[in-house]
């Protein structure tokens, strides 16, 4: 799993991929059906982004479906805003790293360090 410090860097890293995995496209050619992204929260506040391009709809990956047919594929194209495809995140979907590589919508509050890490999520 990669992580990047903005979310343009994980849309360039996708489309990498996405060109890597389709031998034979070319940039300007490729057809792009979804977005994919998601956000996390590390133990150190810091906010990390991964995401991923499909060539269908409905594709199932790491990240969350966002954005499908067109506005996937203005997204690849480069044509797009980040701070409003930021804004379209639904905070709720952010995962948090509660404990070294563990992800969670929400820390376990049955343990001492799930108790701790929500602790400071409220901290925040």
């Amino acid at each position: 799993m990669s992580m990047y410090a903005t979310l343009e860097e994980a849309i360039d890293a996708a489309r990498e991929e996405f060109l890597a995995s389709s031998p034979g496209v070319e940039e300007e050619d490729a057809d792009v059906r979804q977005l994919n992204i998601q956000k996390y929260i590390l133990q150190d506040g810091d906010i990390m982004w991964q995401a991923e391009f499909f060539a269908e709809e409905g594709e199932e990956g790491e990240c969350l479906p966002v954005l499908s047919g067109e506005a996937a594929q203005s997204v690849f194209d480069g044509d797009f805003d980040e701070i409003e495809l930021r804004q379209e995140w639904l905070e709720e979907n952010t995962l948090h790293e509660w404990d070294d590589g563990e992800f969670q919508l929400e820390p376990p509050l049955d343990t001492e360090e799930g108790q701790a890490a929500a602790d400071e999520w409220d901290e925040r």
